[in-house]
């Protein structure tokens, strides 16, 4: 089962209906920056910043436990999913939640809210080393290693869908929304799964719009960890805008390849200092986002 071209179909898939429905492009919306984020994020996660880690975390894995390959192979395969779960998804709902409240981790995680539309575009918007550092991607290296494989290929295509989803423009929820005898169902929904809706809060741009809820709402295959961590927020509507308040602006490049272009500036700076180098452009590092924590 070839998962990558499986969800590579998925993120067409959820693209083409945008495109059909005019909501793929939003030229009134972007900008280049937009346009370059968009690409060079959504082509580097598959291209370079996976294989590296699958590569590494399966090298690391034999290096600790030589012979290791396929050791836990024999294990059930519900077992599997149920510690891809934990080990994948758990940790990154705490990586998330973390991106949000540490101002350097913020700095890897700022291009995914910068843009001013939520989109499946935006889905993999994030900084080059954010998903490099990303604790679940490794931990499912070493697993895929010991023999996962074919359950991660099940589970990845799973998860991926719900999160691509969760990022569209057209949300599959919204028939849901309008139609009350589907409200059952929806509550068990989305209080499951993250859906267009709720993560769509997640995205709101401003504090004082009551569907947006920036500090919640991390969940991404599974909203279930932010109800049982108190981050929850259900609020049946989507925010009426999206992006960043209150924080200061950066370029597309202090974006994608932060800290590496605030060290580059650095180095620049202190060069100048010795009367060795015309002046650097300055710039200011961006602070983390100043929201009021969620009610409980």
């Amino acid at each position: 089962m070839n998962y990558k071209l499986i969800i590579v179909g998925i993120y067409a898939l959820f693209a083409a209906v945008e495109l059909v429905a005019g909501r793929f492009f939003y030229r009134e919306a972007t900008t280049r920056k937009d346009l370059f984020l968009d690409v060079a994020c959504t082509l580097s996660l598959p291209l370079i910043v996976v294989p590296t880690v699958l590569y590494s975390g399966a090298s690391l894995t034999e290096l600790m436990l030589p012979g290791s390959a396929d050791a836990l192979s024999s294990w059930p395969a519900w077992t599997m999913f149920f510690v891809l779960v934990f080990a994948d998804d758990l940790t990154q709902y705490w990586w998330h939640r973390l991106s949000h409240r540490v101002p350097w981790l913020f700095a890897l995680h700022r291009a995914h809210h910068s843009a001013t539309y939520l989109s499946v575009r935006v889905t993999y918007r994030n900084n080059l080393i954010y998903y490099a550092l990303m604790p679940g991607l490794w931990c499912s290296s070493a697993l895929i290693h010991l023999g996962f494989g074919p359950v991660y290929a099940v589970y990845a295509s799973i998860k991926l869908s719900i999160i691509i989803g969760a990022h569209s423009s057209v949300p599959w929820d919204a028939w849901m929304l309008d139609r009350r005898w589907a409200h059952p169902i929806l509550w068990i929904l989305e209080r499951t799964v993250s859906t267009p809706t709720t993560h769509a809060a997640h995205h709101g741009r401003h504090a004082t719009d009551s569907a947006t809820h920036y500090r919640g709402n991390y969940g991404n295959l599974l909203f279930v960890w932010d109800m049982i961590f108190g981050t929850a927020k259900i609020a049946r509507r989507r925010p009426s805008t999206f992006g960043l308040e209150d924080v200061t602006p950066a370029s597309a490049l202090e974006e994608f390849v932060w800290p590496f272009r605030a060290m580059a500036t650095a180095r620049s700076a202190a060069v100048d200092l010795e009367g060795t180098a015309p002046p650097a452009r300055g710039r200011r590092e961006p602070p983390a986002p100043r929201r009021p924590e969620p009610r409980r």
